[in-house]
């Protein structure tokens, strides 16, 4: 009888996805009278000898994020859903999920990838497809990247060109940032005047260029 985590490490997975097998009936642990999980060796041979692990291996969620709700109505929203279907299909991943946000890469409390972080936990799927990092976070990549690595889940990134609308995206949430923090130094009306001078630098810098 062995661990959660021996278990895990035979068919090399993360324990998360023994959860997830266990929840749709690919895999039956021994529950003891204190709750705590042990797995048969004859259930991991088993698993070993079908195959099912390279089977799942595969599953994957897409992410999609814009910026406004501009950009949704135009229907950048689900071309670029559309993208991550065709790369997943190309590539004969089992799509386990679709999420999507329509909000600022610098905002932490998106639904959609709140959801994504959940699924990842349950260990429902293997790998995140997203279109650039800054889709799943403008800052703070890296620890998401982290944390789902942790949960058994790898990110893919399927483009390497970013979008034409990037900079502009960029440009909002430095805009943002700068508010942010000048309004708490010198109140709404300074962080205000400090947002405008910054914007009139942005825009002769441009015009330069």
């Amino acid at each position: 009888m062995l661990s959660i985590s021996q278990a895990a490490r035979m068919l090399g997975v993360h324990p998360q996805r023994l959860r997830a097998w266990e929840k749709r009936g690919l895999i039956k642990p021994v529950r003891l009278p204190s709750g705590v999980r042990r797995y048969p060796l004859s259930e991991i041979e088993r698993i070993l000898r079908s195959g099912g692990v390279a089977a799942e291996a595969e599953t994957a969620v897409l992410y999609a994020r814009v910026s406004t709700k501009k950009q949704a109505d135009a229907k950048n929203l689900e071309r670029q859903l559309e993208r991550l279907r065709v790369y997943a299909r190309e590539r004969g991943y089992q799509v386990a999920g679709e999420h999507t946000d329509v909000a600022s890469g610098l905002n932490q409390n998106r639904r959609g990838l709140e959801r994504v972080l959940k699924a990842a936990e349950r260990g429902e799927f293997k790998k995140l497809l997203i279109e650039y990092p800054d889709r799943l976070a403008r800052f703070g990549y890296a620890y998401l990247e982290r944390h789902l690595r942790h949960c058994g889940v790898e990110i893919e990134v399927t483009s390497q060109k970013e979008p034409e609308d990037s900079h502009a995206e960029l440009v909002k949430d430095l805009l943002a940032i700068v508010t942010s923090f000048s309004a708490r130094l010198y109140g709404a009306r300074g962080g205000r005047k400090i947002r405008q001078g910054l914007r009139e630098l942005i825009e002769d810098a441009e015009k330069a260029g």
